[in-house]
């Protein structure tokens, strides 16, 4: 990666480098981006068998539709307006 890069995306990030800090930089982000490449290389199929270790929709439990908790009894001990929770103001 070169000077006038590594110029650019500081001036895009707000930053402000000595030369050397630059330079040293430079060094950083080319490791970076060889790393990146060799990552790149790397062969990945994806199986979903594999993945999963021997679980499989058969498997699973049947989803049974329940009852829902009574709106009222939750809320018999919270301070609430109009069947909701009442929480303290948290952004301004």
């Amino acid at each position: 990666m070169d000077l006038q890069m590594i110029a650019y995306l500081a001036e895009l990030g707000k930053l402000h480098f000595t030369e050397e800090e630059m330079k040293q930089m430079a060094s950083e982000m080319t490791s970076i981006i060889e790393i990146m490449d060799t990552v790149k290389e790397i062969d990945i199929q994806y199986d979903a068998y594999a993945d999963n270790k021997n679980v499989y929709l058969n498997d699973l439990r049947e989803d049974i539709k329940e009852d829902s908790f009574p709106t009222e009894k939750i809320l018999q001990n919270a301070v609430n307006d109009e069947n909701c929770f009442v929480v303290p103001k948290v952004v301004e």
